[in-house]
């Protein structure tokens, strides 16, 4: 393969110092990857300037290449020589899947880090939280020690008083609105718990934090009218494979209500021809769902695999358009919904496709669907958090009117 990509020059790439013996493997990796020719040919002609990097910095065939090094590499030219820096991340994926990548040196954790671990420990131990809830809790706990200085001043926790966490609370709610900032002042208070419980802030800290005032069910409702998601399907263009993974990924979350979290996990193996069954993995509460698969998804699935998914080994359902190969991510889902809506003119005002779960909840409400089948359907705990989803417009509650009194003593239907 590298000698078809460089006719003349393959023999100076085979020549490299430290590099040249993995060349060939790297390039053979890349085209398994999905990478294009114009890629892959930035990324090779990109080695003989990794490879000069890392000898200066005393990188031989004894020592090995660390991640350390080639992160480096991408920092130092990230901005300035962009196909130098994306040679090195594509040649650090390829050196960790390869087993090539030199064992690092721990690094020391600082006592930020060593305090956030200790804390989403316990928050999966004791609480049993879902991975992404943690990773929301650590994000903010870290956020709040480095505004404190604690790597710096591990004691001053024991002096910590109302006028520092405020301060907190102002410089991160520039950028948020009152009801993330609510989530935010509770995984604070969670964390100074957690802190006062090991004796390191006062006990009742925690408790004097006010937060923003947020009313129940304040915000308009989020389900978009079902006609209108019937027409943002049908402006996808499905001529193009990434149209047609496109409409199959929006199509099942508009059906069956699912988050963009676990339609993104779905795999091969998830659909159950035979049974007519399709497997929803653990969700948000860790609890697997099996769903009827029906005959419009059944189509929609039977199209998209046979002309729109590409031919490769992995299992999972819907890929990356872009090198590398791999499954999406959950906000890959919230971008292409965002171009659809963009490419179809409809005025939808959400940025995220959840407005399709709501959509779709409302929609099987209309339908019949009683309201424990849809908390099941959706992952709920509670009624209430269905009943949260299914907020109807006002034009719903127009087919309840009550009888308003005049002056007249006349009543007439509001």
């Amino acid at each position: 393969m590298l000698r078809d990509l460089y006719p003349r020059a393959y023999r100076r790439y085979l020549a490299l110092p430290l590099l040249g013996p993995l060349v060939e493997a790297f390039d053979a990796w890349a085209v398994q990857q999905g990478y294009r020719r114009d890629a892959r040919h930035h990324n090779v002609h990109a080695l003989s300037w990794i490879d000069r990097e890392l000898r200066r910095a005393g990188r031989t065939l004894a020592t090995g290449i660390r991640r350390e090094d080639l992160e480096a590499c991408w920092q130092r030219h990230h901005r300035r020589r962009p196909n130098l820096s994306m040679a090195s991340r594509a040649l650090l994926r390829f050196l960790a899947a390869s087993g090539h990548l030199a064992p690092s040196s721990p690094r020391p954790l600082s006592p930020t880090r060593a305090c956030v671990q200790a804390y989403a420990a316990t928050l999966a131990e004791l609480h049993g939280w879902a991975p992404g809830t943690i990773r929301q809790h650590a994000r903010i706990a870290t956020a709040f020690l480095t505004f404190l200085g604690y790597d710096a001043a591990p004691d001053r926790l024991a002096a910590l008083g109302t006028e520092e966490v405020e301060g907190f609370l102002r410089a991160t709610a520039v950028r948020l609105r009152r009801g993330s900032l609510q989530h935010t002042v509770a995984a604070l208070r969670s964390v100074l718990r957690f802190l006062a419980g090991r004796g390191r802030v006062p006990a009742a800290l925690a408790g004097q934090i006010d937060t923003p005032r947020c009313y129940r069910e304040e915000q308009l409702p989020r389900a978009i009218p079902w006609e209108t998601v019937r027409a943002l399907l049908a402006a996808i263009d499905q001529a193009a494979p990434l149209g047609l993974r496109d409409y199959t990924l929006l199509f099942l979350v508009a059906t069956y209500g699912l988050r963009a979290c676990e339609v993104v996990t779905l795999t091969l193996d998830a659909i159950d021809w035979r049974t007519g069954v399709l497997q929803i993995p653990p969700r948000k509460r860790g609890m697997p769902l099996t769903l009827p698969l029906t005959d419009a998804v059944a189509r929609v699935l039977i199209r998209y695999l046979r002309h729109g998914r590409p031919a490769t080994r992995r299992r999972e359902l819907f890929l990356r358009g872009r090198a590398p190969a791999g499954p999406l991510q959950p906000s890959a889902v919230s971008e292409l919904f965002q171009a659809w809506v963009r490419r179809s003119g409809l005025p939808i005002p959400f940025q995220g496709p959840h407005c399709l779960r709501h959509a779709a909840a409302v929609h099987l409400l209309r339908q019949g669907v009683s309201l424990k089948a849809l908390g099941d359907l959706l992952g709920h705990r509670t009624a209430e958090s269905t009943q949260t989803d299914l907020r109807l417009a006002v034009d719903d509650l127009r087919s309840v009117p009550l009888p308003v009194p005049t002056p007249r003593g006349e009543e007439v239907t509001a």
